[in-house]
């Protein structure tokens, strides 16, 4: 008996467009980053090209390429604006030192609340996660209270006057003080130190050491990557701060680099390529930080909040 061969079922309309859809995913995809990366790095790339080009040429063809090329708004910059240098040593005083002593804090937060026992720890953890919901505006005018004439003025006891403010206005001081310490920074550590096996740090007791010497010896080394993110993350938010700053400072020789630049825009506000040029004085530092260290900075985004609260 002869056998006809089967016949040949032509692919149905479902299967079409799915196997149409697997091909065309990973160009469209590619596509969607493409475009996106062009977006968002045009404002900077135009930034840069009209800061390279003279004042009198700055809207004069190519756009797209500084032509004539010059540095002379960046030597306009800081040699015509004595107090530019000034304000580049704040920012880096006040982004450095609150970076420092904000990644040290919650480090040490952190651990006490992933590691320790002590009355209300729930309590207390709980109200901080509250206060990172709050607006940072909200806290604008508690903040200054502190940091200036206090929250209770003219307070005396037996005749003596009791300061209930620190007296730091128009002082670097008034703003590195209510940034050395962060929610979300006490949160991301605790969450990446509830992850480390409890062995090891009973090892290091058995060996004698103590809590301290657990945190500075065995802890903080082996929390590098954390260490790093949050210090990046925290350098980058004082570098750029604006408001806080313009709350604390009044005087032009205390002000941090975008507060000055604030003010070097009102001195130049109609030549653009020299505000452009001093602008990225405040943007190439951000970037160099973060192409130096992104991958540090991805991990550690990607490993906090692994472990339940």
């Amino acid at each position: 008996m002869a056998f006809s061969p089967p016949s040949t079922l032509s692919p149905s309309p479902g299967h079409r467009l799915e196997t149409f859809w697997d091909r065309a995913r990973a160009p469209l995809f590619y596509a969607i980053l493409i475009a996106w990366a062009l977006i968002a790095t045009a404002p900077l790339y135009f930034t840069l090209v009209f800061s390279l080009k003279p004042v009198q040429n700055a809207y004069d063809p190519p756009l797209f390429w500084p032509s004539p090329f010059t540095l002379e708004n960046y030597r306009t910059v800081i040699q015509s604006f004595e107090l530019f240098p000034r304000w580049i040593l704040n920012s880096v005083i006040v982004s450095v030192t609150v970076t420092v002593l904000r990644v040290l804090f919650c480090a040490m937060g952190g651990y006490a609340f992933a590691r320790l026992d002590f009355p209300l720890k729930n309590l207390l953890f709980t109200a901080m996660l509250v206060s990172m919901m709050i607006p940072p505006q909200v806290t604008l005018i508690p903040n200054f209270l502190v940091i200036g004439p206090g929250i209770i003025r003219d307070w005396e006891i037996a005749g003596v006057k009791i300061p209930t403010g620190f007296g730091l206005l128009d002082n670097l001081g008034g703003v590195i003080l209510p940034g050395i310490v962060g929610a979300f920074g006490v949160f991301m550590m605790t969450q990446f130190y509830k992850s480390i096996p409890r062995e090891l740090e009973e090892a290091a007791m058995i060996d004698g050491l103590g809590r301290l010497g657990i945190f500075f010896r065995i802890i903080l080394p082996i929390s590098r990557t954390q260490l790093l993110t949050l210090a990046l993350l925290t350098f980058q938010g004082e570098w750029n701060a604006f408001l806080w700053p313009l709350v604390v400072l009044r005087t032009p020789e205390h002000f941090t680099l975008p507060l000055g630049l604030q003010w070097f825009k009102g001195e130049y506000y109609t030549l653009y390529s020299i505000v452009l040029a001093g602008s990225l004085f405040n943007t190439l530092p951000i970037l160099v930080l973060f192409f130096l260290f992104q991958r540090y900075f991805v991990h550690g985004i990607a490993t906090t909040g692994l472990k339940d609260i």
